[in-house]
């Protein structure tokens, strides 16, 4: 009887947890890579790996472009999002920053691990510029969340915009990344947002 009422209750457990289970949250899936085909709503990927990725996007897909932006456009407050990866003298290096437009501000804000390079970090906040004493060349004060962040810019950093995108410029040869893929139950990539570079531009991310 007892044995009886074990198993009623990891049979009860188990139907229980079933759903929960089914509803656990997909991985989200990074792309970044060169357009080498496009089949509506379809687009084969030369990913920086060297794979072939097909990427389904939703009919109402959000697209956006990349466009170069300069130091000029960091104004004090400006929202950003700055890559980095450690320095030889202990700090932080940015290796690309990318201009929310004002009307994004608030996403994704805070700092986090970052995919692009080994030790790299993404953090995303509110940017002022200045010279920190001792330190010759720029540097970023990035807030977020209470917090800040210092980090190097060099002149060799890549600095770029969001801007509006069009679908009909998703072609072959286009740079693109797609910030969140998910993995449908056929197993093909769909993508609800995809960003690109416009004027061959890579995106620096």
């Amino acid at each position: 009887m007892q044995r009886a009422s074990v198993i009623v209750f990891v049979a009860t457990a188990l139907a229980l947890a079933a759903p929960a289970l089914a509803q656990q949250p997909q991985p989200l899936i990074r792309v970044r890579g060169t357009i080498e085909a496009v089949d509506a709503p379809n687009l084969t990927i030369k990913s920086r790996t060297g794979e072939t990725v097909k990427i389904r996007l939703a009919d109402n897909a959000r697209v956006t472009s990349f466009v170069k932006a300069s130091v000029a456009d960091l104004k004090p407050n400006t929202y950003v999002g700055v890559t980095s990866v450690p320095a030889a003298d202990g700090g932080e290096k940015a290796v690309s920053v990318h201009i929310f437009p004002e009307e994004r501000r608030g996403t994704a804000e805070g700092r986090a691990a970052w995919d692009l390079l080994p030790d790299s970090k993404m953090t995303t906040g509110a940017v002022n510029i200045g010279q920190v004493e001792g330190v010759h060349g720029q540097v970023l004060t990035v807030t977020y969340k209470g917090q800040e962040a210092k980090i190097r810019l060099t002149p060799e950093t890549p600095i770029v915009a969001y801007s509006t995108g069009d679908r009909s410029e998703l072609k072959p040869g286009v740079k693109i990344m797609i910030f969140s893929a998910t993995r449908g139950e056929d197993g093909t990539l769909q993508a609800a947002a995809i960003t690109y570079g416009r004027d061959g531009l890579t995106p620096p991310m």
